[in-house]
């Protein structure tokens, strides 16, 4: 037995000098407004911002929290602060619970005027077929049902699931089950107003932009990227999610032509995750997020509509930010495609340390089609393997 050194294949880090202008955003901690609707540690927000605008990304995302009490004080402050910095700014209104997903460290909850109501009348709530509630955000089965203090949904705008698993459909509220019966009726077809077995966000797409043209000039549609299970010929997870995307149909292409009706940017996710990873970590799931995101991607191109994306995870190394890069502008695309911003996750102190902070100004750089220097193919570290010779 003699040791053998391997040299895993080179990756090659593509030159984007040159290339299209791409914003950048940063999102801000979760945990920058308190409940009280106040800004937490101002002084130490600056700083960390000043840094950042060091490295010229072009502007900060925050959420504005529908759980938050809403005296403006906080946020009035926080875009102040971040005009005086001129910094851009994005505002994503937020209509869900802040606690349960991957990252978050802060706990959020629905208003509790909305909490009191669902106590009494647990329907506004999504609903699976086992009768569990989540309290996350409320049933679309109300955006017309004046069950909110007079108000419906659009106007007042873990739960036995664990990851991969396919999830359950959280349709079976009275308001959605109403809602599936009439439309069986108004096609003929009674039998379709039993259980679902495949559903769709386009309707809800549509409602909701229609109402956001109404208070702002851009709107942006973001859309969660529910890789597992995608090589599969069903899709199952995207299906219970609403999307009904399976095998033999596009239906990333309905869901942007909707898109495009109303002007609106489609914000996908998951851009920086790479298959093979999720094969490696979880090969149960059946995972394929690049062949989601390319999906998704040509679909919005297609329908020639701007297309903005962010990363899912925490990403500080070489190798996530130029998987963002090959997402971010497409290397040799003759149309010239690439995205109409990037929304980088997170501002956090781990990423303002020397070593990572260095390698996100040369991201940067990058995504804006500057100059940078050294780019050239590097080699992943060299392993070492023990091997029987002839």
């Amino acid at each position: 037995m003699l040791p053998v050194t391997i040299v895993a294949p080179q990756v090659q880090e593509h030159d984007y000098t040159g290339t299209p202008y791409v914003p950048i955003f940063v999102m801000l901690p979760l945990g920058l407004i308190n409940m009280e609707c106040e800004l937490v540690d101002p002084d130490n927000l600056i700083n960390q911002l000043r840094i950042l605008k060091s490295s010229n990304v072009d502007g900060v995302m925050v959420d504005c929290w529908w759980g938050i009490k809403y005296n403006w004080s906080g946020y009035r402050k926080l875009f102040q602060i971040v005009q005086d910095l001129d910094l851009k700014l994005q505002v994503v209104m937020s209509f869900h619970e802040c606690g349960s997903n991957v990252g978050d460290d802060v706990h959020i909850p629905l208003p509790k005027w909305i909490m009191e109501i669902g106590s009494k009348n647990p329907d506004i709530f999504f609903t699976d077929r086992e009768g569990r509630r989540n309290h996350e955000c409320l049933t679309w089965g109300i955006d017309k049902q004046r069950v909110l203090e007079g108000r419906n949904a659009l106007e007042g705008l873990n739960h036995g699931w664990e990851y991969p698993d396919i999830g359950e459909f959280q349709c079976y509220d009275k308001y959605l089950m109403e809602s599936l019966v009439k439309a069986a009726e108004a096609r003929g077809h009674l039998i379709w107003g039993r259980a679902p077995n495949n559903a769709v966000l386009v309707d809800r797409a549509d409602r909701v932009l229609a109402m956001a043209n109404i208070a702002f000039e851009e709107n942006a549609y973001c859309s969660e990227g529910i890789h597992w299970w995608y090589k599969t010929a069903s899709h199952a997870a995207e299906l219970t999610a609403g999307f009904y995307n399976p095998a033999n149909r596009d239906g990333y292409a309905t869901i942007a032509s909707v898109l495009k009706k109303h002007e609106a940017t489609l914000n996908f996710t998951c851009v920086e995750l790479r298959t093979l990873d999720q094969h490696e970590d979880f090969p149960e799931a059946l995972a394929d997020p690049e062949g989601l995101v390319w999906q998704v991607l040509n679909a919005a191109w297609d329908a020639d509509i701007p297309v903005a994306s962010e990363n899912a995870l925490p990403c500080y190394d070489k190798e996530g930010y130029n998987k963002i890069l090959d997402i971010a502008k497409p290397f040799g695309d003759l149309d010239g495609r690439h995205l109409s911003a990037f929304t980088y996750l997170r501002l956090t102190p781990q990423l303002l340390e020397e070593q990572n902070f260095m390698e996100f100004e040369r991201f940067v750089k990058r995504v804006h089609g500057e100059f940078v220097e050294n780019v050239q193919p590097h080699h992943e570290e060299e392993t070492e393997e023990a091997v029987t010779l002839d």
